[in-house]
């Protein structure tokens, strides 16, 4: 997998919500046949409910002033339900609790640092 600033950000979201005290489930989760739906980031679970998190990562220096999450759009958010469906439908789980989350992670390669925010139930 090449070390883009989306996979850096990804990692760093994982990261964080292993810190958090959420357990991965998955990452980069697809529909393995048929139409292909879309992907989600990573799938955890804290505190008995399913978590599909989608991730955002843009350079700090060059786009300080705009929320990554303002890139999650409708058609965004209804692929995700789409691929979230087909997987609780997979695992037995459509009983679940389950929500959709975001984590926007800006980078800052130049002085190695990151700033994550959380945003939960960001889909209703």
């Amino acid at each position: 997998m090449k070390n883009t600033l989306g996979t850096q950000g990804e990692k760093i979201a994982t990261d964080y919500l292993k810190k958090k005290g959420y357990q991965i489930l998955e990452r980069n989760y697809s529909n393995p046949a048929g139409r292909r739906l879309g992907e989600i980031d990573i799938i955890a679970k804290k505190d008995g409910a399913l978590v599909f998190v989608e991730v955002k990562t843009r350079d700090l220096q060059k786009y300080s002033q705009t929320a990554p999450e303002e890139n999650i759009t409708h058609d965004k958010l209804c692929k995700l339900s789409k691929i979230a469906n087909q997987y609780l439908y997979k695992h037995r789980l459509l009983d679940a609790d389950y929500r959709f989350d975001a984590i926007s992670v800006w980078i800052d390669e130049k002085n190695r640092i990151a700033k994550v925010k959380h945003l939960e139930s960001i889909y209703l």
